[in-house]
């Protein structure tokens, strides 16, 4: 038998009480600290390597972008002081701000820039977009460097300013040098934030404190521009496997901060005086659901046409969020209420049809005998643990031979990246969610990719979208940019490369003893203050 669920909360309670000791044992205890709880455990710590969000909200804290994207969606300086564009389109020239400094004195230089985007470049969708249109990237000398492209576009500013997914962040040359598909080893950046290394222990917690070199732009905060001023001394993430665990150590203040309260234990916190509850990021999230385009039997476009049709996105919504408060259906892959909503495909996306996907799964001659499907299901995780339920029980109504596989987030996310076959630890099918900003158009939904083993998991390959891609990223008109995402968008349906189930918004739990924290899709700890309590 495995742990009982109170069994599990007096391991989360345990580990919590052991975080707390192991801090208290250090100098830097008696200084202000936030402690928080987010939305899983950490072990991935390259931000370049996976698109997982807890490694990219840890990459926020220690790392620093060149632009910076503020909550209207206006590009703005970061580590930069300014670019130029040349005449002709095709060549822009990057200022570096004066006085930039790794988190070990060194300074930061062009040549630590030009190689930090080849490394994330050769990873994030949207760079590789970038890459095929570029003809040259270069340090000039210690605070300028250049990048230059066969054609005139925009697209360099667009890439270096995507604040999400597989964010551009700058390393020192050493470290960027380090091959793409592998993890660095030193995590040394020119953030607001350093990691305290000694304190790490993965599954227990993370501890960062503030950089006092760390000069801040005079603007203030919104999304990931402005001025990332740390008004604290140290963040210490905490693990708490059992939400409810977490959900009481708000209420009682052993936490100060919790980034993703279940939508079901949202009443036990409405009416705690010392307790603040708010959505930080309106736009959302959406969620989504992924096929392996090399299993079988997925490597069939007609069974991958049948799944998607037999999942409905008002039970996907119902059983994730529950309260419509916080969700609504949409059929656009690069959401509603965004630049390019579309609802091509909606026949297919919205509304299940269990007997349409019967008739596929009967015209692609299916055996459920031979061909199960695996459905990666994490536990651990409550914004992506209920959608495999559901998928799997829409898909068995369908016909399909469903096997779901339970495990943690960080074990899922290591295992979503194998392309090997089902009885060598493969899988078919998962699902997660995506921050609008990682969505809004053909460039930056790195979901839609469809470069065969170039893409995202599940490694489409379907070279008509790819051709599109191109053109959008070439365009600069918004008409043309609209219709091509909407034939981008119904091609990626009618191939089956991703299926959106919906967008739904996640409040945040934090005590009142902290103000201001900053609205956007990404958890930051720069701009709140915590009072005495």
């Amino acid at each position: 038998m495995g742990i009982t669920f109170s069994a599990r909360r007096i391991c989360a309670a345990l580990a919590f009480t052991g975080a707390l000791a192991a801090g208290a044992a250090t100098p830097a205890a008696a200084a202000t600290q936030i402690t928080a709880v987010m939305q899983s455990d950490i072990r991935v710590l390259d931000p370049i390597i996976t698109t997982a969000y807890i490694t990219r909200n840890f990459g926020y804290m220690i790392f620093d972008t060149l632009l910076g994207t503020d909550v209207q969606g206006k590009i703005h300086p970061q580590m930069l002081e300014k670019w130029d564009v040349s005449a002709d389109g095709k060549t822009y020239t990057f200022t570096l701000r004066p006085g930039l400094k790794w988190h070990d004195g060194a300074p930061v230089t062009a040549a630590d820039c030009v190689m930090s985007i080849k490394r994330w470049a050769a990873q994030d969708k949207m760079g590789q977009i970038m890459t095929q249109l570029m003809t040259d990237m270069k340090p000039i000398d210690a605070e300028h460097f250049s990048m230059s492209f066969s054609a005139p576009t925009d697209l360099a500013i667009r890439a270096l300013a995507k604040t999400s997914g597989v964010p551009p962040f700058m390393m020192p040359e050493r470290i960027a040098r380090t091959p793409p598909t592998e993890a660095i080893k030193e995590y040394i950046g020119s953030g607001p934030f350093k990691m305290v290394t000694a304190e790490f222990k993965p599954g227990v917690q993370i501890v960062f404190e503030k950089n006092k070199d760390y000069v801040p732009r005079a603007e203030p905060p919104s999304g990931t521009a402005g001025g990332k001023v740390v008004n604290v001394d140290r963040v210490k993430w905490v693990t708490m496997p059992d939400p409810m665990t977490a959900v009481n150590a708000l209420a009682s203040g052993e936490i100060d901060y919790m980034e993703q309260v279940p939508y079901d234990m949202l009443p036990l916190l409405e009416n705690q005086p010392d307790v603040k509850l708010a959505v930080l990021d309106p736009t959302g999230n959406q969620t989504v659901m992924r096929m392996n385009f090399l299993n079988p039997p997925f490597d069939n476009k007609l069974v991958r046409q049948a799944a998607m049709y037999a999942v409905d996105q008002q039970e996907v919504l119902q059983a994730l969020v529950g309260n419509p408060k916080y969700y609504r259906t949409c059929p656009a892959i690069f959401g509603c209420g965004m630049p390019f909503e579309s609802d091509a495909g909606a026949d297919v996306t919205v509304k299940g049809n269990i007997e349409k996907a019967k008739a596929l799964l009967k015209e692609a001659h299916y055996d459920p005998k031979t061909q199960p499907v695996v459905i990666l299901q994490p536990t651990d995780l409550g914004t992506v643990k209920a959608q495999p339920i559901v998928i799997a029980q829409a898909l068995r109504k369908a016909g399909f031979n469903v096997k779901l596989e339970a495990m943690d987030w960080q074990t899922l996310v290591s295992r979503r990246a194998s392309m090997a076959p089902l009885d060598k630890g493969g899988w078919n099918i998962f699902s997660t969610n995506n921050v609008m900003a990682d969505v809004i158009d053909p460039l930056r939904a790195f979901g839609v990719a469809a470069n065969g083993k170039g893409a995202w998991f599940g490694w489409p390959d379907v070279p008509a979208i790819e051709k599109l891609r191109m053109q959008f990223a070439l365009s600069g008109n918004p008409d043309e940019q609209r219709k091509l995402a909407a034939e981008i968008q119904q091609l990626v349906i009618d191939e089956g490369v991703l299926l959106p189930m919906g967008q739904f918004t996640v409040p945040t739990g934090y005590r009142s003893t902290l103000s201001h924290p900053v609205n956007g899709p990404i958890s930051v700890f720069w701009g709140i203050t915590k009072s005495a309590k």
